[in-house]
């Protein structure tokens, strides 16, 4: 029998507003993966252009839940990390990887902390530092431009970029420990966006872009997050794997201007599996059980 990969999702919940694990969870599951959430804090809606929305904290729990786990005969292909909400959850997460990766698990840091050059009113100046740290036990990272200027404590550019600078980014993501690099939001000329891709192992990057929509629409990081994980998870190459994942939120994107919606809910992912499913089975390769997106 074919083995199930299974992925660890650690991120926030937010009830309305698609973002975080209410992407995790049905996109890594398309890709066929078994995906096991870890809820950082539940939020009656996502932060982003919403007033008076609830949060709970649930850092104390996540100790307990991993206490349990334990007890569990639990192997994880894959540990995504994702919203983090405060420097003890940062520490918290990083026992939670050294307690549950093995020699073939891909640990994937999506270093959430701001956009348009800002860091979210909910971190603490220092909380980058911390972030870094973190980013150093990942063997992949997805950082936007904002949260590039914070890792590696720069001034933030909002573009355009040219591939030799931004290869240079990339190299020095890659110094701060993760073998992999997946730059979101790259673009060097009008009406083209998507990511740029690096392997310190070979030094060479590679580039996954689609057609750009004007406006800013949430959640669309973690919705290529979330889909790039699900492409890898099928032994895709990470070039591969981040094409899909751009096409796949693009189309996301494009379905959601062209109907009108509140980008503040979200995109409109959810019409799209069938075709990231098709996706995924014209780029899967020889399947490796738990490699780690080579």
């Amino acid at each position: 029998m074919e083995h199930q990969t299974r992925v660890m999702a650690v991120n926030d919940l937010s009830c309305i507003g698609k973002c975080s694990l209410t992407v995790a969870l049905p996109v890594i599951s398309a890709a066929g993966a078994e995906v096991d959430a870890v809820p950082t804090a539940v939020l009656s809606t996502q932060t982003g252009g919403f007033r008076g929305y609830t949060f709970r904290d649930l850092t104390e729990d996540i100790p307990a839940i991993a206490k349990h786990w334990k007890t569990l005969p639990l192997r994880f292909d894959a540990i995504y990390t994702g919203y983090l909400g405060s420097a003890r959850q940062l520490a918290i997460v990083s026992d939670l990887i050294g307690s549950f990766r093995n020699r073939d698990t891909l640990v994937c840091v999506d270093p959430v902390m701001g956009d348009a050059g800002k860091l979210y009113e909910s971190f603490r100046p220092e909380f980058p530092q911390g972030m870094a740290k973190l980013c150093a036990q990942a063997d992949l990272i997805l950082p936007n431009p904002t949260e590039v200027s914070f890792l590696l404590g720069r001034e933030y550019r909002p573009g355009p970029y040219s591939r030799q600078e931004t290869e240079d980014t990339l190299r020095r993501l890659s110094a701060l420990g993760p073998k992999r690099v997946v730059l979101t939001g790259f673009w060097e000329e009008p009406g083209r966006i998507g990511c740029a891709v690096y392997d310190a192992e070979t030094d060479s990057a590679e580039y996954a872009l689609n057609r750009r929509v004007e406006g800013f629409y949430h959640g669309t990081g973690d919705v290529l997050a979330s889909a790039l994980i699900g492409a890898l998870m099928n032994g895709i190459s990470l070039a591969g794997a981040a094409q899909i994942a751009v096409d796949f939120t693009a189309d996301s994107v494009r379905r959601t201007h062209d109907a009108g919606t509140d980008p503040r809910l979200g995109v409109n992912f959810e019409m799209g599996l069938p075709g990231y499913m098709k996706a995924l089975d014209a780029g899967r390769g020889t399947r490796r059980t738990g490699t780690k997106g080579d």
